[in-house]
Order: structure tokens, then sequence, then C-alpha cells
């Protein structure tokens, strides 16, 4: 298809990625969140080229790999049109993932693909058409505190671009924009950046967010613990895939910062500058919910973040967050679970919702959830187990 042929918010889009990228017009990042001029493109980064991440395997790239998320990310969420068959749009577009980080696309213009990943994921529309019982058929309910255009809930496709030079996520969307053609509408997009890195444990770290607090230091982390909350176990069409859960969120910065730092440590129930739980030990502890003062009062709050959002208290398996930061449309984050039961995710944002303290200070704005596929290679394209 050419260029003249695309629709207008697709031609609009590789015009304007394709002018920035040529140009080098991109606004420097600074801080936690993503900096962007006003085409909305990410920032450079000065980092020296990273380990390429296996793109092949039982699962995904982006997930789990590589293990400490890459500092810049883009979300695509598209549809496709009604009578566009999944699976041979999918095998295409695991062939161009293989092609961009192999570093033999031609519209790298030179450059390393470094780590860039690319995760795809299909809607319950999608999955709801291979079988209506499978894992990922199920929509994501709505919650309180949403503000979501209809343009901007669900959707068919996921393309999510994670690499450490932020100038390689318009190169690989345009790829693959153009490999799908007119065979998808986008929905919407969604540059991030992490903030700084914190040690958490001996072994890995987590990011700072846009209110100053660590996030993500729980999850499933050991390979066991991935088997068990993670990856999907079946059936044999979703075997090794997991289930992404997208919610772009804006943040009331202003007002969070009014409040003592006291008081923003109880709305997380864990100590700013160290990420400790107000029960103490080490940012790595369970928090101590039933830790009290000699008074009787909770160390952690009834109403603090970790003790609503609790997997223990909810009843359900620990969520893989991958979060980031966003300035654009409005300063927030860009919030991305992984969790093989649709419900890890749904019963504990219900329970949040009926008393969390941060809640208030968040509006959703975009929200969605995607079966991620399993892993592929020459044999088995991207798709091939759920479309055949």
């Amino acid at each position: 298809m050419h260029r003249a042929d695309l629709p207008p918010s697709r031609r609009a889009f590789l015009d304007v990625t394709g002018a920035t990228v040529a140009a080098g017009l991109l606004a420097v990042c600074s801080g936690d969140s993503a900096r962007s001029d006003r085409s909305g493109d990410p920032a450079p980064s000065t980092s020296t080229t990273p380990t390429p991440v296996a793109v092949t395997g039982r699962h995904q790239a982006g997930v789990t790999l590589p293990r400490s998320a890459q500092p810049h990310l883009l979300a695509l969420v598209a549809d496709l049109g009604a009578t566009v068959m999944p699976g041979p749009l999918l095998a295409e577009l695991g062939e161009t993932i293989r092609t961009l980080t192999a570093g033999s696309d031609p519209r790298l213009l030179g450059r390393s693909p470094g780590d860039v990943t690319v995760t795809v994921g299909v809607g319950p529309r999608l999955v709801r058409t291979a079988g209506a019982t499978l894992p990922g058929a199920a929509d994501l309910p709505r919650f309180s505190r949403e503000r979501v255009a209809s343009r901007e809930r669900g959707g068919d496709l996921l393309i999510q671009i994670c690499a450490g030079d932020a100038l390689l996520l318009p190169v690989a969307a345009a790829a693959l924009l153009d490999q799908a053609g007119d065979r998808i509408q986008e929905r919407w997009r969604q540059f991030g950046r992490r903030g700084t890195e914190v040690p958490v444990a001996e072994d890995r770290s987590a990011p700072r967010n846009l209110l100053g607090f660590i996030d993500g230091i729980v999850g499933p982390h050991t390979t066991a613990e991935q088997e068990r909350d993670l990856w999907l176990a079946g059936p044999p069409a979703v075997a090794s895939g997991t289930l992404a859960v997208l919610r772009r969120m804006e943040i009331d910065l202003t007002r969070f910062a009014a409040l003592s730092v006291a008081e923003q440590e109880a709305v997380f129930g864990r100590r700013r500058a160290s990420g400790v739980p107000l029960s103490g030990g080490s940012v790595d502890s369970a928090p101590g919910l039933s830790a009290k003062t000699p008074d009787g009062r909770y160390l952690i709050p009834v109403d603090a973040h970790v003790r609503r959002a609790n997997p223990t208290v909810v009843g359900v398996g620990h969520m893989l967050r991958r979060s980031y930061s966003i300035d654009d449309p409005a300063p927030g984050l860009l919030f991305i679970s992984f969790q093989n039961d649709l419900r890890t995710f749904t019963a504990t944002l219900a329970r949040m919702d009926t008393s969390d303290a941060l809640l208030p200070f968040t509006t959703t704005t975009a929200s969605a959830t995607f079966l991620i596929l399993p892993g592929y290679d020459p044999r088995r394209p991207l798709g091939s187990t759920l479309f055949g």
C-alpha cells in the first residue's frame, strides 16, 4: 500500500515519525517522566548500545526479558478490519519483529537494534473467535475513577515496543504499521519512560514513579513464582502466554505534593526514600499488616495502598508490573500488569475501589486487556497456536 493510500491517522503518524527521525528533533528527557516534543515523540537516550534480547523461545520478549525493563516504551493499541484474518497478519508481524531485532531491516537506517523488544497481544474479541472460554476472552470491566473515551477502551491488538534507545521506538512502530498496512486501524498510542532504578533486592531493581515512590517492588520474580502467577499453563493454544492489563492514568501531582512526607507515606504504606514498609524491615520485606503501635494503631494505615492491594489479603496471585511515567496527554502513569488470571487484577482493583488512599489522586483515561501470545520461532509463527 502506498503512503498516499494510508488512512489519515496512520499517514500522519508515519509522516511525523519519519520527519522526526530524519531531523533528530526529539526533546531532551529528564527526571521520571517522558519529556516529549509537540509531535509526542520521546527523548533520545545517551546510553551505550545494550545487549540484544532473544526474540524467539517459549515466551515473547518484553515481559520478563530483559530482567530489568528498558527505560523507554511505546504502546500501540489498534483494531483489525472486520474481514482481516488474524493468523496471517500475526505471522507477518512476527517475521518483521525478527528482522528488526536482527538489525537487518533497512528502515533501521543503519542503527543497531540494541535491546529493543516487541511484545504482541490480542484483545478479547479476537480471542473469542478462537474460543469463548479461553483465557483472554473476557473484557475488562469498568471501575470507578474512569474517564475513558470509547476509542481508548479495549482493542484488538497491542504492540508493546521497549528499548534503551528511545529513537528506536518510532522506527520499529513505523516498520510494523507498514507491514500491517490497511489491515489495522490505530486507536491510541502512548510513550512512556521508567524512572531512576533503585536496588530492591540483591539481583533486581525497580524504578521510582512520578510521585517519588519505588514502583513494582512486589511481584512474581523467581522462576517458580512466575510459573505459578504469570504464565498460562493451558489450554495448549495459549500456554506460555500471559494476560496483560493496560491502564493509562492521570495523576494529580499538585494535590499529592501538597501532602507532608508522612502523609504521602501513609497513602502508600512505605517510606518514600527507601521503599521500606511502614511496618519495618527491608525494602523487599513483606508488609506487616498486623503490626501496631503501643497505643493500638496500625503501623500501615487501613487504607494504605500496600494493604488494600496486598495479594494475600485479596486472595489472588501476584502481578508482574512494568509501569511507565508519562507526561502526555497529562502527567501520569501507564500501568501495565501481567498475570495468568484476569481476576488477579480485577479483584485487586475492586478491593482498592472500596477504600484505597492512592486512588483519589488518579483518573484512568485508557483501559484494555490483551492475551499476550505464546512465544514463537521460524517453525511456529507468532499466533499460530491460537489462530492456526
